[in-house]
């Protein structure tokens, strides 16, 4: 029989990572916003089930379960004037990327307060308007075509992502997603 977990309860989050050569594209980019609008760096990622209070043990147990459950899905960056909204790369919210959510929110046993809005947050911090019609612009500069940019989430990672201390955000296990035949 396995110990009890004692751990403490910790906030956790469950992200769906882009692949290679993706990742690195976000990063250059997230980089050079960095440089010149500031705050803090952290991993590109698509935030699937929000922060959720569990002891270490449940968390990996339930994205364990949930990863079972989802299998390989597409995201797509919208065109228009609204693929970049208040620091983040705005989803179209497919029913696979909904389902993918709402599916691993259940075994986390996370209730959302508002409906989901998939998005990849480019930065964090101040969101004045002034500085987000900078960041907007900068955005387009350093990366013409993000508009319309699709790639396939095969992994899922779970997070300790206490608010308000993204420094201290770290990986705690990753799951590649597999396809129903695998």
């Amino acid at each position: 029989m396995e110990p009890l977990d004692q751990s403490p309860e910790e906030a956790y989050s469950v992200w769906a990572l882009p692949p290679e050569p993706v990742r690195g594209r976000l990063r250059r980019l997230m980089a050079g916003l960095c440089a010149v609008h500031g705050g803090p760096v952290f991993e590109p990622h698509v935030t699937v089930v929000g922060a959720v209070r569990l002891r270490r043990s449940a968390a990996i147990e339930a994205l364990r379960a949930a990863s079972a459950g989802v299998r390989p899905y597409t995201v797509r960056v919208t065109g228009g004037s609204g693929f970049y909204n208040r620091g983040c790369l705005v989803l179209e919210p497919t029913p696979e990327v909904i389902s993918a959510s709402d599916h691993c929110c259940s075994h986390f046993g996370y209730q959302r307060s508002t409906s989901y809005k998939p998005h990849l947050s480019l930065t964090y911090g101040d969101r004045a308007e002034e500085r987000e019609a900078a960041l907007r612009k900068k955005v387009e500069e350093l990366d013409e075509d993000i508009r319309g940019l699709q790639f396939e989430i095969s992994e899922l990672a779970l997070y300790t992502t206490e608010p308000g201390d993204v420094e201290s955000w770290q990986l705690v296990e990753a799951y590649q997603l597999t396809t129903a035949e695998e």
